[in-house]
């Protein structure tokens, strides 16, 4: 189906409204909205932003056994990780719901629902925008206008890398390990600012 029909988007609203929490809802709204501004600023369509935003936690309150059941279907191992914390699976499980049962099939979309938890690399920059509006959504503690301004003069692997850079300071500092995939994300990005600052493109 066509990303871009109202049809389809309000099909993945109502699914969304009736799977998650009012408060996870409104949590998707604001990503939705954060990630169509930073489509703006990268030149990314911004209604593929705002439709991977709403659906990227479309499936975050299913229970374990579904959601186990759901990303075995992407073709792609589950880790140790994720058999012991299911939910970490809930972006793998919603990109193969929109595929499955809303016809989706923009690979930039599934990816940038897929991987917007743990990250990884080679992410695509709609996969970006959505890991970083994830993190900066309004609805953040820490995200007032003050602290979001910064991001909007970054490029967006820098912008990435800095949102990554808090989120796991966040994890270390509640004694949560970080997984292998994150650190592989980190260290793609890295690469990637390197190589911009030596005169290739972000």
């Amino acid at each position: 189906m066509d990303i871009n029909s109202v049809e389809l988007l309000e099909q993945v609203r109502k699914f969304t409204l009736a799977s998650v929490k009012p408060s996870r809802y409104e949590h998707c709204e604001r990503v939705a909205q954060t990630a169509m501004v930073l489509c703006e600023l990268f030149d990314i369509h911004p209604w593929k932003g705002y439709f991977a935003g709403l659906a990227h936690d479309m499936c975050r309150d299913l229970d374990e056994e579904t959601l186990l059941s759901l990303a075995s279907h992407d073709r792609r191992p589950i880790t140790e990780v994720e058999k012991q914390k299911p939910l970490l699976l809930h972006g793998r499980a919603a990109a193969v719901k929109l595929f499955r049962d809303f016809g989706v099939e923009d690979t930039d979309i599934l990816q940038a629902v897929a991987r917007h938890t743990l990250g990884s690399d080679k992410m695509r920059p709609l996969a970006k925008i959505i890991f970083v509006a994830d993190k900066i959504e309004p609805g953040r503690p820490q995200s007032n206008q003050k602290y979001r301004e910064p991001f909007y003069t970054m490029p967006l692997d820098q912008m990435c890398l800095t949102v990554l850079d808090e989120n796991i300071a966040y994890q270390k500092s509640k004694g949560k390990t970080v997984v292998e995939q994150t650190l592989q994300f980190r260290e793609s990005l890295i690469r990637d600012i390197q190589a911009a600052s030596n005169g290739g493109t972000n």
